[in-house]
């Protein structure tokens, strides 16, 4: 078959205008091409175009669409739900699209649709430089961003859209364009956290910020005695704490490293990730309150920002479903629902998260992004991962259970990057009164819905 596509004229065309490489089922690689992050995803594509160039992603598109083939676009390969690849259709590869430019005059930061983070903060922090990127090193740039972009520096700076300058992609007719919020404003505003929805991006500007090289952070552990005290005085110093502190409470179980006692190992713990990024000889007071409360393990320090951005990093391969909620407040019964559903997670891999939000997230205005409820006051999010697929069933539904408990705190919106494929009643609640405008770009931009295998506009 594949060598009946081979000789096939249409594939010549295409392969004789393509600079990048084609992988198809028999090539040599095709499986490490074709993984992406989540171990439950085991989709086989018909082809995957490796593209180096905008003009290879439009011969890749106007082949595909020729010969039928759904397609997927794929950076990071991020996306829980697998949406970055599609079975027996075409995925644009846009991961050999790594150009990285920073300006330091001007503090920005050009970067390609195949950039991971860890790649992005490296080149931006050999200058002191950086904008807010995803809180693990492995995530792509382009998902990360177009779904908005939470990260720890986003209570100064804002999501990582917020801080977008331009986005260079190709449109459903092929057709390389540049969105700015001078040139094609409307399409600029929806790529502020609408997705993959409206082309394959190709390129990134971004704003760029002091930030480190060094900052005060790390991760502070408690055992799961301690949990509910914990929770209190988290949510006590969440109120009070400056915008240069990005933080997370998170319950897991104690993994089997070093630094981790080892009557706390394989035992559920609760966690909190800090990073301080204002200026370092004030770390020590600012965080002060946390260490009032007496972790066991304290591992917060000055250290390169770079290294905290890989302190999360999970290896590919593991099997993963996500959830997450809004909550305008966090009760003392929503803190008991969290520790609940804390307590019995069936696999050791799993993580309960609260993430705070407010500072920038919230002062920008709703109309100025598509991304509804941005004046939330925490993350929720629920993190299965486990091993086997014998023990899927076991791990969805933990983790299903863990968002429904949550319901009755739950503002009701959501942030997509956190999940996977929920329905459409997710996604229009993500945007709340934007779905509409969002839905009538859609039809300008890719009426056909080319671009579907994503948190989805439909027209």
């Amino acid at each position: 078959m594949v060598r009946s596509v081979r000789k096939q004229k249409p594939f010549k065309a295409f392969a004789s205008q393509f600079s990048g490489r084609v992988v198809l089922p028999d090539d040599p690689g095709f499986d490490e091409a074709r993984a992406v992050f989540n171990g439950m995803i085991d989709k086989r594509p018909a082809l995957i175009a490796q593209c180096t160039s905008p003009a290879d992603v439009t011969a890749a598109l106007a082949y595909a669409l020729g010969q039928g083939l759904e397609i997927a676009v794929r950076s990071g390969g991020h996306s829980v739900a697998g949406m970055s690849s599609v079975e027996g259709g075409a995925v644009i590869d846009v991961r050999p699209m790594k150009e990285i430019h920073i300006d330091t005059e001007q503090h920005i930061g050009r970067v390609g649709a195949g950039v991971t983070w860890g790649e992005f903060d490296q080149a931006a922090q050999e200058h002191g430089l950086a904008t807010t990127g995803g809180r693990v090193s492995t995530t792509g740039v382009a998902g990360f961003t177009l779904g908005g972009g939470s990260g720890w520096l986003e209570r100064t700076y804002g999501l990582a859209c917020d801080n977008l300058l331009a986005v260079e992609l190709v449109l459903a007719d092929g057709r390389p364009v540049r969105a700015t919020a001078q040139e094609l404003p409307d399409l600029f505003w929806a790529l502020h956290g609408g997705g993959g929805n409206y082309g394959v991006a190709t390129a990134f500007e971004f704003m760029l910020h002091p930030v480190g090289p060094l900052v005060h952070a790390g991760l502070m552990i408690w055992p799961m005695a301690s949990a509910t005290d914990l929770a209190h005085g988290f949510r006590d110093f969440v109120a009070t704490m400056p915008d240069e502190v990005g933080t997370g409470l998170v319950f897991l179980t104690g993994p089997p490293e070093p630094f981790i006692p080892p009557h706390l190992q394989g035992q559920p713990v609760c966690a909190i990730a800090v990073c301080y990024y204002g200026p370092i000889d004030d770390g020590e007071a600012v965080l002060a309150p946390l260490r009032a409360l007496a972790p066991e393990v304290d591992l917060v320090q000055p250290m390169p920002y770079v290294e905290f951005q890989k302190m999360l990093d999970d290896p590919p391969g593991m099997r993963n479903y996500w959830s997450a909620s809004y909550l305008f407040a966090l009760s003392d019964d929503a803190i008991a629902t969290v520790l609940k559903s804390s307590s019995d997670v069936p696999s050791p891999l799993t993580q309960n998260i609260l993430f705070p939000w407010g500072g920038a997230v919230a002062r920008v205005r709703e109309k100025d992004t598509p991304m509804a409820q941005r004046d939330a006051a925490w993350i929720y999010h629920p993190f299965a991962v486990w091993q086997s697929p014998f023990d899927d069933a076991a791990n969805i539904e933990w983790a299903k259970g863990a968002i429904a408990d949550m319901q009755h705190f739950s503002s009701g919106g959501t942030y997509l990057n956190f999940i996977g494929d929920e329905g459409q009643s997710r996604i229009e609640a993500a945007f709340g009164p934007s779905y509409t405008r969002l839905r009538d770009l859609k039809w300008r931009y890719d009426k056909h819905n080319v671009f579907h295998l994503n948190q989805n506009i439909k027209v």
